[in-house]
């Protein structure tokens, strides 16, 4: 099987190592710099038990996704997993396109609304998955990631026929210990997903403290809770079924495992790039006015975000 990591980053990172002690033929979608040094230098992995693993760059093959794919990836992958940023979703979701084969399947692990909707747009509903992963990452520098600690991938499909490649990748993943498991309710692993990411990324990148810090601090802890409660009210108005949740216990959990990590969001924020705040806290808010649900906490933490990541034009 032939795997792509659109995106190879701090998670796709992660993906990247991992599958490279698999038999899957790889290919790592990357930008500029990045992809640079994944060509000549390699992928160097910082595990959760403090090893340190180099992958050669002979292992998987490089693209560099701000220029031409070439004719020898075009059309050749089994699976694209696309771990991007949710603001470089289209230029990921024409990748995804041009390099998977016929039949083909494009699994998003990204945070946010709307991900899976513009690859269904590209690609067809029946050949797009859709995931969230838990593992922890922090991308230390362009071609160097630490793995901060272990979680799993659990995705579904947005058609209604399971793809020939599932139990494939499924058992790659589960081969180098991904801990991943497939489930039907798509919709469900999206928005239990965003009520992490809302309950966790935006408090933090404010803040500007590591996961752990949620737990350690109660004012921090309270608002946490506060905004995952308002996007689990909105989801329920929409007529998504969340399961037997427990919401502080849920968050606690999740919190625990990641106490470490510094959330995808506050990276952003030191890096001077921009946020996802839009397909977060945006999402909810705008979810919330189409069922006529008051979302305030979020409409203020998103008002917040956004400042932040205007604060050096007015500074």
């Amino acid at each position: 099987m032939r795997i792509a990591i659109v995106g190879v980053g701090s998670i796709g990172g992660i993906l990247l190592g991992s599958l490279a002690d698999s038999e899957a033929d790889l290919i790592a979608v990357a930008r500029g710099n990045n992809a640079a040094v994944l060509s000549e230098m390699g992928l160097v992995l910082h595990t959760p038990e403090g090893s340190i693993e180099v992958v050669p760059p002979e292992r998987y093959i490089t693209v560099d996704s701000t220029v031409q794919i070439s004719e020898q990836i075009r059309g050749t992958c089994d699976v694209a997993i696309v771990c991007g940023k949710t603001v470089d979703t289209p230029l990921l979701s024409q990748i995804a396109e041009e390099i998977l084969s016929n039949d083909g399947v494009a699994l998003t692990i990204q945070n946010g609304l709307g991900n899976a909707e513009a690859l269904a747009h590209r690609i067809g509903r029946e050949r797009v998955l859709v995931g969230s992963i838990t593992h922890g990452a922090m991308r230390r520098s362009e071609g160097e990631v630490e793995w901060v600690g272990r979680g799993s991938i659990i995705f579904g499909g947005m058609g209604e026929v399971i793809p020939n490649q599932v139990e494939s990748l499924v058992d790659y993943f589960n081969e180098v210990n991904l801990n991943a498991m497939w489930v039907e309710d798509y919709q469900r692993i999206v928005w239990r997903k965003l009520l992490l990411n809302v309950a966790i990324n935006p408090i933090c990148a404010i803040a500007g403290v590591r996961n752990g810090a949620l737990l350690e601090i109660n004012s921090l802890w309270l608002q946490s809770v506060q905004a995952m409660r308002e996007a689990a009210i909105v989801a329920r108005a929409a007529g998504i079924d969340l399961g037997d949740i427990d919401i502080e216990d849920y968050l606690r959990k999740v919190v625990i495992a990641t106490a470490e990590n510094r959330c995808s969001m506050l990276q952003d924020i030191m890096a001077g790039r921009p946020t996802e705040i839009d397909s977060l806290c945006g999402a909810v808010v705008l979810n919330g006015e189409a069922q006529g649900v008051p979302t305030p906490f979020n409409a203020m933490l998103h008002g917040l975000v956004k400042g932040i990541e205007k604060s050096p034009e007015f500074g």
